[in-house]
């Protein structure tokens, strides 16, 4: 296992994404914090062949999905709601770059697929 056992972890504000800590065998966690502040600023959707785990720590941020039929849905995350995501995503924090950062779960190895994204989809 990587990262600070045994004590607070330490992680960066102002970083889109960083791991913290990982089992190189099968799972890390990270802290996503992206500069997006609305859903119009997304550029690209990621979609990895593994479910996320997403929970919000502070501040807001929203992920924008892309449904099977096509349709782009927002979910804003709550403090104590975990999401769980499945389909080509991005997000945004509505207060601004960087105000919003979520605590995400997920295989320590996968494949992803990144989606331009149109600005006339938003």
């Amino acid at each position: 296992m990587t990262g600070t056992a045994d004590r607070v972890v330490p992680w960066q504000p102002g970083v889109r994404w960083q791991v913290i800590c990982q089992d190189e065998a099968q799972w890390r966690v990270g802290i996503y914090s992206p500069p997006e502040a609305s859903a119009s600023d997304i550029t690209e959707l990621e979609q990895h062949d593994c479910p996320e785990l997403f929970l919000l720590l502070e501040g807001e941020l929203t992920i924008v999905c892309r449904e099977a039929n096509g349709d782009l849905r927002e979910i804003a995350l709550s403090r104590t709601h975990p999401v769980l995501v499945t389909s080509p995503h991005g997000g945004f924090c509505p207060g601004g770059p960087f105000t919003g950062v979520a605590l995400v779960v997920e295989r320590a190895t996968f494949e992803t697929l990144y989606t331009p994204l149109a600005p006339a989809l938003l």
